[in-house]
């Protein structure tokens, strides 16, 4: 067994009388993606603030890339990178002089230095832009360009605090392609993120922060089983199958207009092989079968209580998906 990438255990931190973390614990393999989710305010970018070495707690311990935080933040600040919300870029100056700069900060030789920017522009498609000011690129190529910058010093921890706020959903895509390489190459990515669509698309564990605490954590399929509501509605054409597949489930809910019924699950493979064994035992097939199951925005909402949800990139509808 490695060590994890990022461990934190009681981690602390109070603005006056504000607490903004409350003895919060997290263990992050390395080569993964974690996702934190709260509400704004919840003290996400303090997290990142801390674990960065750019603030300190108040208490607790941590240790980033196998180094104590508040015992040798150097050592930790050589392994990480960090793009923040707001973008790193100087638009007064090219895209590539940008990357010669961060190769001038991480110390890198100056024939290196060229041959590492030139491989990260042309690895996040910014080669035709090189010579341009930084002004005036997209949002989306901002983005890439600050993560590249971020690449310049081969760390092995990422944080994104926030990366695709602002962009458009091509461009958010195109973000999320970049992060899965990124891991794919053995880089641990701490993600937060107002899009929960984007935490379920990318990330190996969630967590949930609520009012300073961890309300929940876990894989997204693991915390969507924490909310109740889950569902299988089968709907059959003939009103005699209906009606005797209503006897054989009765604990199913009937909408005899619709010839539907609706009977509760967690969307298990288990849960929904019994279903299909109580209709073949009693020699009923359905017409249509379709399985609710919770999503983010209703683990979301039900961790936090909070009337200001973050943003989905999608409708925050259920999820209803035809078998």
């Amino acid at each position: 067994m490695t060590d994890p990438a990022i461990a934190a255990h009681g981690l602390r931190k109070s603005y006056g009388d504000k607490t903004v973390l409350d003895d919060i614990d997290l263990t992050i393999p390395e080569g993964t993606v974690f996702s934190l989710l709260g509400p704004n305010g919840a003290g996400k970018t303090t997290a990142v603030k801390i674990l960065s070495t750019l603030i300190a707690a108040d208490g607790g311990q941590a240790q980033v890339a196998g180094h104590d935080l508040a015992a040798d933040p150097r050592a930790v600040r050589a392994a990480i990178g960090v793009t923040g919300q707001f973008s790193a870029v100087d638009g007064l100056i090219t895209g590539e002089e940008n990357m010669l700069l961060m190769a001038d900060l991480h110390h890198l030789p100056r024939t290196q230095g060229r041959q590492v920017a030139a491989a990260l522009l042309e690895r996040f498609d910014l080669v035709e832009a090189a010579k341009k000011p930084a002004s005036t690129y997209s949002g989306g190529m901002k983005r890439r360009l600050d993560i590249a910058m971020t690449l310049v010093g081969s760390p092995r921890i990422i944080f994104l605090d926030e990366p695709t706020t602002g962009l458009d959903p091509r461009s958010r895509h195109n973000m999320w392609q970049i992060i899965r390489e990124l891991v794919r190459d053995g880089v641990t990515v701490f993600l937060t993120t107002q899009y929960l669509e984007e935490a379920d698309e990318l990330a190996d564990r969630i967590a949930v922060l609520n009012n300073g605490r961890i309300a929940a954590e876990g894989s997204a399929e693991e915390l969507k089983r924490l909310v109740p509501g889950g569902h299988v509605r089968l709907r059959f054409a003939d009103p005699a199958a209906h009606h005797t597949a209503a006897r054989a489930l009765d604990e199913a809910t009937r909408d005899d207009e619709a010839l539907a019924l609706q009977i509760p699950s967690d969307g298990s493979q288990r849960d929904l092989r019994t279903i299909l064994d109580r209709l073949d035992t009693a020699g009923i097939e359905a017409d249509e079968l379709t399985v609710h199951t919770p999503d983010l925005d209703d683990v979301f909402f039900a961790l936090t209580a909070t009337t200001v949800p973050v943003q989905s990139s999608r409708p925050g509808q259920p999820k209803e998906n035809a078998r």
